[in-house]
């Protein structure tokens, strides 16, 4: 049933580790800022009085590497709002880049969670790439509006690695970056907002996607706690970090330049470094305190954390730098507050050095603490340093200038007291988790209100279908039909266990010709028809269609541009009238003289059209609404029918039948099955039958004992 009083949000953010309290921030690459944003993002928003209960979605992840906390199903933020861990993929903790394979997976497991809490949300809110891709799939299967925060973006990070030389092979096989852009161009061709956080974000990063649409962007600056991050009082107590960092140090009353970060090499500690070591005027001026996560032993640490920790080593080695650096192997989120307040206390500064800045969280947390900052001249920086009036802007790859940025920073005590002030009131005025909140739910409540008249699907259930427990869906041609004794035994295999086993197809056909091929073959009309590739359902013997899902679909479809922008690529040529459909456009194509499937999909989207693009057999090419497909259909009829994935069997033969058989239902690729899916093998909710056609349809339903 519907939340009925205050509006029901659903942010997922799938990587990382993300705990309510005592956040593990520095950890990874993997566990920081964009962590820290969606948990306080949650415990703000619930505070509202227009929000009525708010869900974070995450990995369930059960590994003896890291606390118990990380696999319980659920977790209070505050008094309705609630962490919900997600188990999908192998049970260990996994770096992002490699979760990919596995999102269809979360995707299936976030329906059923929305299917058992009983309530409908009103927002999906999607972090970062991948949840970005299992949200846009969400909202489209619930028909709510969808929300999109980046936080970093891979065409950011592609020219990034370009610049560094870093080669193709490893881009892929470490970052999976193409994937990744692909995800990124879908979740903006889905989202009804794009929340960024600076001017920057918008005009010069998000500009770089095909998909890119600024008037769906709005700007809303994180915030920050302000019951947590504040000026050092007159009276200071010593806090327990302050022992384990001036340990290291023969002069701790010095004035402190602090580095916090992940150990992450875009975060570009070493450069600060060498600047530091080279610099004798700063050496004397000042001590570094570098705060880059928590290790125990950097030998067991990942390779990228590990690289940067031994390389950070071998540079106060290098510069002989005992006694004027702290690097404390641990800390808790608790002691990140003192750890700004006593650098404010010795009159320091905090440096950001990175490479690249989409907002930074700590200079805002600085700021309020009444600590000035030196900063990356880049994305939030900018952003903070205009509005704070409490620092100066530098070039990262710059030691030098860094170096002299520093001491004239530190060496003006006047001017220090300036910024401190500054930065104090500027974070109060600009930077606050309740404008932050204030703005955001005034603009989804605009996006509420436009889509205030749908209709929850999981309701409008169909009374013949309703008696089924599980459902059998396969593709017609060359997976269903190809042997006429293989169909003969799969349909006694079916009647065999009466009327708790229905069947249905999906398949590239038009309803017109499925239908008549399967009456000339004598097969049963299904209880569901997916057809025309994914863009049509209907239902029964009658053919009913479904309205819904036609409306659904229909969001954004353009034909007529598509035949123009489509007009003249070679190797593609259209198919017949007959097989276009009204959510359909078919050709053929010659992939030896064509463009690649991915530059007709770039080509596309740069003409602003949202569109789904599907190749299969090596010769057919489907241009789709951006919300239709084989496998969104499936998911679609699963949630509107209150099917549990796992009882439903697909099973398909080519290109066309990947997304069906990807995800948490059962599959079955049939012997005979095209060269487009091996890629598949190994996944296992995928069994490759050695039978061809039914015969393999059969085959899986034994493997998967799926009538047991």
């Amino acid at each position: 049933m519907m939340q009925s009083n205050g509006l029901y949000i659903i942010l997922i953010s799938v990587h990382g580790l993300i705990r309510s309290d005592n956040m593990e921030l520095g950890r990874d690459s993997d566990t920081g800022g964009q962590i820290k944003y969606v948990v306080e993002l949650a415990r703000s928003l619930i505070q509202h009085p227009d929000i009525g209960r708010v869900d974070l979605l995450t990995r369930a992840v059960k590994d003896s590497r890291i606390p118990d906390v990380y696999a319980q199903p659920r977790e209070e933020i505050a008094k309705d709002a609630y962490i919900i861990r997600l188990p999908f993929g192998p049970r260990r903790y996994l770096r992002k880049d490699v979760l990919w394979p596995h999102l269809d997976s979360f995707t299936d497991q976030a329906l059923y969670y929305i299917r058992q809490t009983g309530l409908y949300p009103h927002i999906i809110h999607g972090h970062y790439a991948d949840a970005g891709y299992v949200a846009s799939r969400l909202a489209g299967l619930l028909e709510v509006p969808m929300i999109q925060t980046g936080h970093s973006l891979g065409r950011v990070k592609l020219q990034r690695l370009v610049d560094q030389g870093v080669k193709k092979e490893y881009m892929e096989s470490h970052y999976n970056i193409r994937r990744r852009i692909e995800a990124e161009e879908i979740t903006l061709d889905s989202a009804s907002k794009v929340i960024a956080s600076t001017n920057q974000e918008v005009t010069e990063q998000y500009s770089l996607y095909d998909n890119y649409q600024p008037k769906r962007m709005v700007i809303i600056p994180p915030g920050v706690e302000l019951d947590r991050f504040y000026p050092p009082k007159g009276r200071w107590i010593k806090p327990p970090i302050e022992g384990t960092i001036d340990r290291f140090l023969k002069e701790p009353q010095k004035p402190m330049i602090l580095a916090i970060s992940r150990p992450d090499p875009r975060k570009n500690i070493s450069t600060l470094i060498h600047a530091y070591g080279k610099s004798k005027s700063l050496r004397q001026l000042a001590n570094l305190l570098i705060i880059a996560g928590n290790r125990e032993d950097i030998a067991t640490t990942e390779k990228g954390t590990r690289g940067v920790l031994t390389e950070l080593l071998l540079l106060i080695d290098r510069y002989d730098l005992y006694g004027q650096i702290a690097y404390p192997k641990s800390h808790s989120s608790n002691d990140i507050p003192d750890i700004y307040r006593l650098a404010a206390k010795r009159q320091g500064v905090l440096i950001n050095p990175a490479l690249t800045e989409p907002f930074g969280l700590t200079l805002i947390e600085a700021a309020a603490s009444g600590l000035p900052i030196v900063a990356t001249r880049d994305g939030g920086p900018q952003d903070i340093i205009a509005c704070c009036k409490n620092g100066l802007l530098i070039d990262p790859l710059d030691e030098d200038a860094m170096a002299e940025t520093l001491i004239k920073a530190l060496s003006d005590k006047e001017r220090w007291r300036k910024w401190s002030k500054s930065g104090i009131i500027g974070a109060k005025k600009h930077f606050t988790w309740s404008a932050h909140v204030q703005k955001y739910v005034r603009e989804i409540k605009k996006l509420v209100s436009k889509g205030s008249k749908r209709k929850d699907p999981s309701k409008q259930r169909k009374a013949n279908l309703v008696t089924a427990d599980r459902f059998v869906i396969s593709d017609i041609d060359n997976t269903l039909l190809g042997d006429k004794e293989g169909l003969r035994n799969l349909k006694e295999c079916i009647r065999s266990v009466s009327s708790k086993v229905s069947f249905g197809i999906a398949t590239g056909r038009r309803i017109e010709s499925a239908v008549q091929v399967l009456k000339k073959w004598k097969a049963p009309i299904p209880d569901v028809l997916i057809t025309s590739v994914g863009s049509e359902i209907h239902y029964g013997p009658r053919l009913v269609k479904d309205l819904n899902w036609e409306k659904h679909i229909d969001r954004l479809w353009k034909p007529d541009a598509v035949y123009q922008v489509m007009k003249g690529l070679p190797g593609i040529i259209i198919q017949k009238d007959v097989d276009q459909r009204k959510h359909k456009i078919s050709y053929y194509i010659d992939p030896d003289k064509s463009p690649t499937i991915r530059e007709i999909k770039s080509y596309l989207r740069r003409e602003h059209l949202h569109v789904n693009v599907v190749y299969s057999h090596h010769q057919y090419l489907d241009i789709l609404p951006i919300r239709a497909s084989k496998g969104l259909a499936v998911r679609y009829f699963a949630l509107k029918w209150g099917l549990p994935f796992e009882h439903i069997l697909v099973a398909g033969d080519s290109g066309n039948d990947e997304e069906m058989l990807r995800g948490n239902t059962l599959a079955i690729v049939v012997g005979n099955y095209s060269s487009e899916l091996e890629k598949l093998r190994g996944d296992p909710h995928i069994f490759f039958a050695k039978g061809q056609y039914a015969w393999g349809i059969t085959e899986g339903i034994h493997y998967y004992n799926f009538f047991g």
